[in-house]
């Protein structure tokens, strides 16, 4: 009976400890930087000062940067979540016997670096490439307009580089209707449009909550998409994160941003699920 009482906090404990190591402990010292004072004389220069002014100066200074982050994931999440829909409808209905060979298509780009398909759209969106003259000779862009080094470039890596992660969740979704209602729907004389909104649409809610998170929590923080596809006029905060750590050294403005950006998130995350009516997800 003991042995059975503490072997589900045995096979916990793993977890737990993984967790207290790669995520309580860093989050600690991510709040311990936004918190130290770097004008103080101390001998150290970053003691825990409790100086919430980090978080004032920050958002005065990259407020811009972090709504086009969170701006952007919107409508790359947004693509995401309509093209995936989209393409899991499509495998879950109509892909047969040919189903497992496009679900490996769709996870095969997870067999190349991210960084390295990131790398390849510079290719594509290149200003003397297939696409950009084809759009110029369609009267699309001008004749000297460029997709490179734009927010469409950005938006587009973004999209492609987290589409797969909305398709999977949003296949597993739907392929757990219960077709019966739909034949159910229609024998009520109901339109296909209506069927898909009153009964597939609300029941694959899940996998869109799921989606919309896999997608939108990711590429707020991205930094890649907009470093190698963006234009260096629209920085993103990732971006001040990154060079706040590893060039200027102003540990606390990036601690002070990071933390930001986790609350921002962690609240938009709880709203969102609250109101998709998907408390359960938590």
């Amino acid at each position: 009976m003991r042995t059975r009482r503490w072997l589900p906090y045995a096979l916990f404990a793993p977890a737990a400890l993984w967790l207290l190591l790669f995520f309580v402990v860093p989050f600690y010292s991510l709040l311990a930087n936004s918190l130290f004072d770097p004008t103080g004389d101390n001998l150290t220069g970053y003691d825990v000062t409790f100086h919430f002014g980090n978080f004032t100066h920050v958002l005065s200074k990259y407020g811009p940067h972090i709504w086009r982050s969170f701006w952007w994931a919107t409508i790359s999440t947004a693509l995401c979540l309509v093209l995936g829909y989209v393409l899991a409808y499509t495998i879950a209905f109509k892909a047969g016997r040919w189903k497992n060979i496009v679900l490996v298509l769709v996870v095969a780009p997870f067999f190349t670096s991210f960084l390295i398909r990131t790398a390849a759209w510079k290719l594509i969106l290149a200003d003397h490439g297939w696409l950009v003259q084809t759009l110029q000779s369609l009267h699309v862009i001008s004749s000297d307009g460029r997709l490179l080094a734009t927010p469409v470039a950005a938006i587009a890596g973004l999209t492609y580089n987290f589409l797969p992660f909305a398709i999977l969740p949003l296949y597993t979704s739907i392929e757990k209707l219960d077709r019966g209602l739909l034949e159910a729907a229609g024998d009520l004389y109901a339109s296909p449009a209506k069927t898909f909104l009153r009964v597939t649409l609300p029941l694959t809610m899940p996998g869109i909550v799921g989606a919309t998170l896999l997608t939108f929590i990711p590429s707020v923080g991205d930094y890649i998409n907009a470093q190698l596809l963006g234009g260096t006029t629209d920085r993103v905060v990732g971006q001040d994160i990154e060079s706040l750590f590893t060039t200027t050294g102003d540990y606390a403005s990036a601690g002070a941003l990071s933390v930001i950006l986790l609350v921002v998130i962690l609240v938009m995350t709880m709203f969102y699920v609250r109101k998709a009516g998907t408390e359960e997800l938590l």
